[in-house]
């Protein structure tokens, strides 16, 4: 499933393609009753909350709400009729030629504002998100004993955090992924969300997840560069049974509420706190 940085990237994509324009909108598929209502109407934003989107426009209250799922994706083109009937939902603007198309999503659909407001209130903060109250997430864990590598997958903890940020930030702290929530220090806190602000972003600009800093990477350790579509340069996400580029043990990986946890034993042994500590 795409993390929050993918859908922040598209968010702006579809601003600078589509914002302020009057657009057409249509629903090849059928699936999207609500582009009718669309068509001919002026784009105004696209924003992000998480992997949530929410596109408005001119003079309608509602806004379309997209989750893209796991095979959600969007397609743009610089043309009017690209050759293809499987999108949910297309979008096209005139003089330049622009189109995009979302195919597979889990969700498209247009919402109120009340309904768009009780999604949101859901979501924990948003490290991409300059209103994002980190406090808000600190709290929630504190008062929990699941493990830190489930809260941090929890989309009420964390907005836009996945699978590939939830392994590289604790990894890059050394911190056991299955400490109890309510077991992390302040200062622990701090350093993932002040990662978080910092690798996301980078996310954004660079369409890739990259975490490891710089003396780790290919060309300073002297290896072969990580191919996967799934990201960049990482240190223990999709590499288990490989060598940690730090202390050589082999990458360890669980499946941990459904989804595969990777990280290293030695880097980030199991914690033996039994108290509750700032």
């Amino acid at each position: 499933m795409p993390e929050g940085h993918v859908t922040h990237r598209i968010s702006g994509e579809l601003n600078r393609e589509f914002g302020h324009r009057e657009v057409r909108s249509t629903s090849p598929q059928g699936k999207f009753t609500g582009a009718d209502v669309l068509d001919g109407r002026v784009f105004e934003t696209a924003q992000a909350f998480g992997k949530h989107m929410f596109i408005g426009f001119e003079e309608l209250p509602e806004q379309v709400h997209i989750h893209l799922g796991l095979i959600g994706k969007f397609f743009f083109f610089p043309e009017a009729d690209p050759p293809t009937e499987n999108a949910r939902w297309r979008l096209t603007a005139f003089s330049p030629d622009v189109t995009m198309e979302l195919r597979g999503p889990n969700i498209c659909e247009l919402s109120t504002p009340e309904q768009i407001d009780t999604i949101v209130a859901k979501l924990g903060p948003d490290p991409l998100r300059p209103d994002a109250d980190p406090e808000v997430a600190r709290a929630r864990i504190r008062r929990s004993s699941s493990p830190i590598g489930v809260l941090m997958m929890d989309q009420q903890i964390f907005a836009g955090v996945g699978n590939i940020y939830r392994a590289e930030t604790l990894y890059r702290h050394h911190i056991d992924p299955f400490m109890p929530g309510k077991f992390l220090r302040g200062a622990e806190f701090d350093l993932l969300w002040d990662d978080l602000v910092e690798l996301m972003p980078l996310g954004v600009r660079d369409g890739r997840i990259d975490t490891v800093y710089p003396e780790h990477m290919p060309e300073a350790m002297g290896r072969d560069p990580r191919v996967d579509k799934h990201g960049g340069e990482v240190y223990v996400y999709r590499r288990d049974g490989q060598a940690c580029l730090v202390c050589g043990t082999p990458v360890s990986t669980q499946v941990l509420t459904g989804r595969n946890l990777f990280w290293c034993k030695k880097c980030q042994p199991r914690s033996r706190r039994r108290t509750v500590k700032d």
